[in-house]
């Protein structure tokens, strides 16, 4: 669920394009013979731009302003899917240089459905082509979606996309004459940080998923070191990885700056959470003190042609990135920044779509770790995938024995309960964001990481994103295959219970404005009822109000209570006096 939110909150600055653009004049009459009524664009791109014939997805985007460029614009407003900056797409496949794209009143967009629906005027409108590149999959389908170039499924940003200038049309549903745009220049690439005493980062490729993928692919991490680390070669350290989104910023948000007066893209959203987090800032000041737990945090990266994230389990949509994390990520790390590498010593924590993650993590590979600290996961119970039983319900969108007339299903809402977003208008934005699954939205994500291939090679979806039709077959395989993860535990717990015990903590805002709560109190109840053995954990409900983003603590209080579990836990004569909390 944090593709919603979390992973957006950073953006990166959009360098300045020095780009040609063309809004040429209306075609003479006999050309326009037979064309439809607008608005209606072509948009080209000169020799030498991109290597060979270009196939992705063509956003347009229409903005009040030039500043900041409208494909920023309209990416910042469908991440808080306020519709104040529309944009529409297209599929593009093998086009050449100086063939044009055509985007038509037909074309998909957000949140006006179609381009033939956006209301007449002055716009700044700006062209982008988020570049596709070809997998031959060892599953035997050749599909193309977009790589990641370690931007995190950005479509906006993401290095080797071709642009245009930002240019200040008249869009006119009447007129035929069509607008012509040229991309004039590509998209630089990412700028990773530097290195610094505290934080390491690294890439690795992954041989696991570059055979499974046919193509070269990544997997990396940001490390936060701790105090004295350099200064103590002699020593070993725990591991607590933070599940997220991919990022290229520390575990917590550790940082040496002082907070910002200028708002964050979901401030909003956090404020509302009612929690104990702390700054990033104020989490350094503790994380760098002489009475701080010695640990190391990291966040992983592994981000997927579908997501920027792959959910961290094998899948069929997304590969074997459960294998390729375990076998090659951890350990690769484990190595590199001398951790002690025992489970006892490998504890995880997350949120949103990082709280999914490190459950799932502890619950599918119950002997590699020591325990989890889970937050208002995302749906752990397929009953509640959010609002929607996807086992029982036939729509999505549509309220099972509703009167007539009454609120389609929400997805979103605030913290006093009032809904904000309905289920259909994010499938809306979703279609427009990608077709075939390749969205890098929240829906989509779930599809390719729990749901099966479809005949195309493509992610077959849970429900029509125009319809809101539940593909019934889709839901039994997403159980089946263990990302239920309440399904998974009582159809396993003889099995994995004893290795469970006193490793699982969730805390659960009541008032999670994505609905997620509800799931979770599915799992406590089959939690609380284990036996033979007992689960031994724990599960905290936040009080009334409380909603996405909240704990009962802060972050350097969780690593605290982490430290404190791993010293606990360690073998008898394992020199564990030094990490633990004082």
């Amino acid at each position: 669920m944090g593709a919603l939110l979390r992973f957006a909150r950073r953006l990166a600055p959009a360098a300045l394009l020095a780009v040609t653009v063309a809004v040429e004049a209306p075609r003479d009459a006999a050309a326009q013979d037979g064309a439809r009524a607008g608005p209606r664009f072509e948009v080209r791109h000169p020799s030498g731009l991109h290597d060979g014939p270009l196939t992705g997805r063509l956003f347009l985007a229409f903005s009040p302003t030039p500043e900041p460029e409208p494909r920023i614009a309209a990416y910042n407003s469908a991440r808080q899917r306020d519709g104040r900056v529309p944009f529409f797409a297209v599929d593009v496949t093998g086009v050449a240089p100086g063939e044009a794209m055509l985007v038509d009143r037909e074309a998909v967009g957000y949140p006006y459905a179609r381009l033939g629906e956006l209301p007449p005027g002055d716009y700044w409108v700006q062209a982008l082509v988020h570049v596709y590149t070809e997998y031959r999959r060892r599953d035997g389908h050749v599909i193309r979606a977009p790589q990641d170039q370690w931007e995190g499924q950005r479509w906006a940003f993401s290095p080797g996309n071709l642009v245009s200038e930002p240019r200040r049309v008249r869009v006119d549903p009447a007129s035929r004459a069509p607008i012509r745009l040229t991309l004039g220049d590509v998209l630089p690439p990412v700028e990773i940080p530097p290195d610094t005493e505290w934080v390491r980062r690294v890439k690795i490729r992954s041989r696991i998923l570059s055979e499974w993928w046919g193509h070269p692919m990544h997997l990396g991490a940001v490390v936060l070191l701790p105090r004295g680390y350099d200064d103590r070669p002699d020593l070993r350290y725990p591991m607590v990885i933070e599940a997220d989104h991919f990022t290229l910023e520390p575990a917590f948000g550790f940082t040496t700056e002082p907070p910002s007066d200028e708002p964050g893209l979901f401030d909003w959203l956090w404020d509302a959470a009612g929690g104990m987090r702390e700054s990033g800032y104020d989490f350094q000041r503790a994380w760098t003190g002489d009475d701080f737990p010695r640990v190391i945090a990291v966040r992983l990266q592994h981000p997927t042609p579908f997501f920027d994230d792959s959910y961290g389990l094998n899948s069929a949509n997304n590969g074997p990135y459960g294998d390729a994390i375990h076998q090659e990520l951890i350990p690769y790390l484990e190595r590199t920044f001398r951790m002690i590498g025992e489970p006892y010593a490998r504890v995880l924590t997350g949120g949103s779509t990082g709280g999914w993650m490190s459950l799932a993590w502890q619950v599918h590979y119950p002997t590699f770790y020591g325990g989890t600290w889970t937050f208002y996961p995302d749906s752990v119970d397929f009953r509640r995938y959010q609002l929607v039983d996807i086992y029982a319900d036939a729509n999505a969108f549509l309220v099972p024995n509703a009167v007539p007339g009454a609120p389609e299903r929400m997805f979103q809402r605030t913290t006093e309960g009032q809904p904000v977003g309905s289920v259909r208008q994010l499938s809306r934005l979703e279609r427009a964001q990608g077709s075939r699954g390749r969205s890098a939205g929240q829906l989509d994500a779930w599809n390719a990481a729990w749901g099966p291939v479809g005949t195309d090679g493509y992610p077959r979806r849970l429900w029509d994103l125009e319809t809101g039709a539940i593909d019934r077959e889709v839901a039994f395989y997403m159980r089946d295959n263990g990302y239920d993860l309440r399904h998974h535990l009582a159809e396993n717990w003889s099995r994995v219970g004893p290795d469970l015990v006193g490793k699982i903590r969730i805390y659960n805002p009541e008032m999670d404005q994505f609905y997620l709560s509800y799931a979770v109190y599915l799992l406590e109840e089959l939690l609380e009822g284990t036996s033979d053995p007992h689960y031994g954990g724990e599960v905290v409900h936040g009080r009334p109000l409380k909603g996405h983003g909240w704990s009962p603590f802060t972050n350097a209080e969780l690593v605290r209570r982490m430290a404190d579990h791993v010293a606990g836990n360690a073998p008898a004569g394992a020199p564990n006096a030094w990490f633990a909390a004082p």
